[in-house]
């Protein structure tokens, strides 16, 4: 599978540029010949070994949570990275700190957040993003005799157990509804035992994207106090499209601007490159949990020094570069380009659910709950037992592949494929299907997505 790549082109006129504002920049090719030719023959073999993997960048893969990034993402980050700033401090990346800071800030205008009334940079990863927002947490909670206990969905990401222990706080995964979202009852009984500092709401829940009833939270924080820390690695950009969402979760994504820290992923729909978090406070005054000194660093510049605000040390500003530039190509506003690509994901994704829904032949079965909330489509196969819809599944992913469509498995409960209180099996999970349609690409080549699938399907089911 080939695409033309556009980055060559474009970075070496920006290069060219670039060199005008370093009169003493080293070009890229002033090595010794010796050692261009050994450089050569590396850069050989690592894009032999760099073959070694799925497609990422093609519709036709259509698994795991893997968006190209956008060709001006990729340039801005190699241009940016031939002078390697480090945003720590203002004296280590000077001009990318402060596309850092603007660029952060078209997030947060996203959220509904502006100006200075509220704190937030990028970090390394959604991961190190929701650590910050955990440990701010705990920090507040600190104040808070007794109400340090963290709670999450069993679908939030498992990393925030993981988070909690680190931490030295308590976690506790809540219920799900049969819609794979944070169970209002089984929260509220938890909250009565009146030690809870915090709890996550998922905005796009990794398995299925469920997004958590944020709106019936907020509510339930109202009764009882408590910090509500939104996890929207994934989800936080459908923001932009509400028309494009169902009930439920339209109005969650639309009080999103009263939760206390909110996590979004760039180099998920953000179109970056890896890693590139971003976590945000609505309290700017959280930043004097991170007040520090250092005795060399802080006091070249009288600006913000973004490591003064966080718990990372060196970060690559090529990151700040990158995301600066695509959001200047492609500003977060509703019904802009980049809201149009993450609508035609979504319609994807319905459009999918929509044909194994209504299937003739009756060979799939779909979430009871109904169509997905988001991009991420999840399916089973109907079979007399659990097992042999997991072992269907897994033969008609590796058919699938055969046939370079590339899709996931995923273990879900069987109780989400049953209408509300029917009986299931004694087997808790079964292996499904899972398909990210998260490529705008993805809703011009669903015919081709589903001709593949389905041969597929004939091949192991007939």
């Amino acid at each position: 599978m080939m695409i033309d790549d556009p980055v060559p082109a474009l970075l070496e006129r920006a290069a060219r540029r670039l060199g005008m504002e370093f009169g003493h920049l080293p070009p890229l090719d002033s090595v010794p010949s010796d050692l261009a030719e050994a450089m050569t023959g590396v850069l050989d073999e690592t894009a032999h070994r760099l073959g070694d993997n799925y497609p990422y960048f093609h519709p036709l893969y259509a698994g795991q949570m893997l968006k190209p990034p956008h060709p001006l993402a990729r340039a801005a980050y190699a241009l940016a990275m031939a002078i390697n700033p480090n945003n720590h401090a203002r004296d280590g990346g000077r001009a990318s700190s402060a596309m850092e800071i603007e660029a952060v800030g078209g997030i947060a205008e996203m959220f509904g957040w502006s100006g200075s009334n509220f704190l937030g940079h990028l970090t390394s990863s959604g991961t190190v993003a929701n650590l910050e927002g955990l440990w701010v947490a705990g920090q507040i909670a600190q104040g808070k005799r007794g109400r340090t206990r963290i709670l999450g969905s069993e679908q939030a990401h498992y990393t925030h157990e993981r988070i909690s222990a680190v931490l030295k706080l308590p976690y506790y995964g809540v219920a799900t509804d049969h819609r794979g979202r944070l169970s209002l009852d089984a929260l509220d009984s938890e909250l009565r035992r009146g030690d809870v500092g915090t709890v996550v709401v998922t905005m796009g829940t990794t398995a299925i994207g469920a997004v958590d009833p944020l709106d019936e939270i907020l509510r339930l924080r109202e009764k009882y106090g408590f910090r509500i820390h939104v996890d929207a690695a994934y989800g936080g950009y459908f923001k932009l499209i509400p028309e494009a969402l169902e009930e439920p979760a339209r109005r969650a994504y639309a009080v999103i601007d009263q939760a206390d820290s909110i996590v979004v992923d760039p180099h998920k729909h953000g179109l970056q490159p890896y890693g590139c978090g971003c976590v945000l406070f609505r309290d700017p005054g959280v930043g004097r949990f991170y007040k520090h000194d250092s005795p060399y660093t802080y006091f070249t510049s009288n600006e913000l020094h973004l490591g003064e605000i966080s718990l990372e040390c060196s970060r690559a500003g090529a990151a700040a570069v990158a995301l600066w530039a695509t959001q200047r190509l492609l500003p977060l506003t509703p019904g802009g380009e980049f809201a149009k690509g993450l609508a035609s994901g979504r319609a994807a994704a319905g459009e999918l659910d929509r044909r194994l829904r209504y299937d003739e032949a009756s060979r799939f079965e779909t979430l009871a709950a109904g169509p997905p909330e988001l991009d991420i489509v999840v399916w089973k196969l109907a079979a007399g037992t659990w097992e042999s819809a997991s072992d269907r599944a897994q033969q008609i992913f590796a058919a699938c592949a055969q046939r370079n469509l590339h899709l996931a498995l995923v273990q879900l409960p069987q109780r989400w494929f049953r209408p509300e209180g029917a009986p299931v099996s004694v087997a808790e999970k079964v292996t499904c299907l899972r398909s990210v349609l998260m490529k705008p690409e993805h809703e011009a080549w669903l015919d081709r997505i589903w001709e593949a699938y389905t041969a597929a399907c004939h091949d192991v089911l007939n």
